[in-house]
């Protein structure tokens, strides 16, 4: 029997959250177990992902055991091109927010016990291939990320917290509704395969329900406003995750399902849902020039930067859907970086209104510099990750024949880069070099450990910046059975 490595991966966490509750003593003890244990997943997926580099055309690493018999329904795991690099992403995260976690001082045994329960449920959804494992993976997430924002958040926590269960709950039961209308209707639970022989009626209305779900999740205009809530009031480890990782989950869902089991139903509707990614590329943008609170700026600038996924999914050609996977990748590491920089901001200045910061660079040069390669990154400097994402997505979307005013949604949508840089230079100028302030003087810089944490972030995003194809060719392995899909309908 082969070794079952993806739940390995998936598991850890838990074996590390229970070991933390029976066991866990004193906090460095169940800190130094959450490392581990976050540890161990991520150096796994990165051996998987080198040992089966040129093979995620298909699902690798799969797990296929009988779960529920009398429904057909599958204990299936698997990963290719697509999946890889979102389990990647996730076990690299789990480590980083565990390491951004080293301040917590109170009730430090249940805040890592949630936090590995997160990680555990994000894993399974990025690694099923039966929709009923899928949605019970996609259910996980929600009591830890409650517990963690309601519990160790600030401001209003306990609001924001429920707007968050709430959002998500009416999105989970939008997809259980169209998992249930695929399965009477087929016979199936497997997400690799488009549904055969349904009429377009039913396929519409199967994939608006999933899209639904997944765009509540991205988020996409109007389904946006829990998300600067749930960002701005969680602790800064669940902020990394929550746009490092969790937003993913929907541009993951919409490509995996949406557009892989629907094809036609997407080339259909593809007109109209591209008007909706470039009015969250111009609203988010618009929106994020206004705030004034750190936290709640990067909040916004992510419902900007998840529109640029969707124009690159529904533009529909294989480029743009490689570069909307790209561009979920590259927005977790940058966005990781941005909200783990706030937290050190926050952390030491005691402060993370805009207005009131200010020569911060002068106290702590190295937060400076690091939180501005952040910055540039997210506007999409070139040799940065986000330069790659967001140029795939556009030469993708531009080049689309999907459909004929593809290359004018393109076009504005560049607009958002213009905008973006804008209240990026204007943060970076507010927050570190205009109006020195003397009661910053006594202010620390990073520390060590900060600096490990916040350095590894930006080992990735030069690395991705500067090499993007160590993950574009996976991407495109993952990819290419979607798009044949689409293309045949073209």
């Amino acid at each position: 029997m082969s070794i079952p490595y993806l739940s390995i991966i998936i598991f850890l966490p838990v074996v590390g959250a229970i070991i933390i509750a029976l066991f866990g003593r004193s906090a460095k003890s169940i800190k130094l177990t959450a490392v581990v244990f976050t540890s161990i997943p991520l150096a796994l997926s990165l051996a998987l992902f080198i040992a089966k580099h040129g093979d995620f055309g298909s699902p690798q690493f799969v797990e296929y055991v009988s779960w529920i018999p009398s429904i057909n329904a599958h204990y299936h795991l698997g990963v290719d091109g697509l999946s890889m690099v979102m389990v990647l992403l996730t076990t690299f995260l789990g480590l980083l927010a565990v390491l951004v976690s080293w301040h917590i001082g109170i009730r430090v045994r249940e805040y890592f016990f949630w936090l590995l329960i997160l990680e555990m449920g994000i894993l399974g959804v990025f690694c099923s291939l039966d929709f009923l494992l899928f949605f019970l993976f996609w259910e996980v997430e929600l009591l830890p990320m409650y517990m963690l924002i309601s519990i160790w958040g600030t401001g209003r926590k306990e609001y924001s917290a429920i707007k968050f269960v709430v959002y998500t709950l009416v999105g989970s039961a939008m997809m259980l509704a169209a998992i249930l209308l695929l399965y009477f209707n087929t016979g199936s639970w497997s997400m690799l395969e488009a549904a055969p022989g349904l009429s377009m009626a039913l396929q519409s209305a199967i994939f608006f329900l999933l899209f639904f779900c997944f765009a509540v999740k991205l988020p996409v205009f109007p389904l946006h406003t829990w998300l600067p809530d749930a960002h701005t009031d969680a602790p800064t480890a669940v902020s990394v995750i929550l746009a490092g990782v969790l937003l993913k989950m929907g541009g993951y869902g919409m490509i995996r399902a949406c557009v892989g089991i629907f094809p036609e139903v997407a080339v259909k509707y593809a007109p109209i849902l591209v008007i909706f990614a470039v009015i969250s590329v111009l609203y988010g943008a618009a929106v994020t020039l206004r705030q004034t609170d750190l936290k709640r700026l990067i909040a916004y600038s992510s419902i900007s930067h998840m529109g640029y996924v969707l124009l690159g999914i529904f533009a529909l050609s294989q480029v743009s859907l490689t570069g909307a996977t790209l561009q979920l990748f590259s927005h977790g590491i940058i966005t990781g970086l941005l909200f783990a920089m706030c937290g050190l901001v926050m952390e030491k200045t005691h402060e993370r209104s805009i207005p009131m910061l200010g020569g911060l660079a002068r106290q702590m040069p190295i937060i400076a510099v690091v939180f501005s390669i952040g910055g540039l990154a997210a506007l999409g400097l070139p040799s940065t990750s986000g330069f790659a994402a967001e140029f795939l997505v556009f030469q993708g979307s531009f080049n689309s024949t999907a459909f004929s005013l593809v290359r004018i949604y393109t076009i504005l949508g560049v607009v958002g880069i213009v905008i973006t840089a804008g209240y990026i230079l204007w943060v970076l100028e507010r927050v570190f070099y205009r109006n020195v302030q003397e009661r910053f003087d006594g202010v620390e810089d990073a520390n060590a450990l900060e600096m490990g944490t916040i350095f590894a972030f930006v080992a990735a995003i030069m690395l991705i910046g500067i090499y993007p194809r160590i993950l574009t060719d996976v991407i495109n392995l993952g990819i290419l059975p979607i798009w044949e899909r689409i293309a045949s309908l073209l």
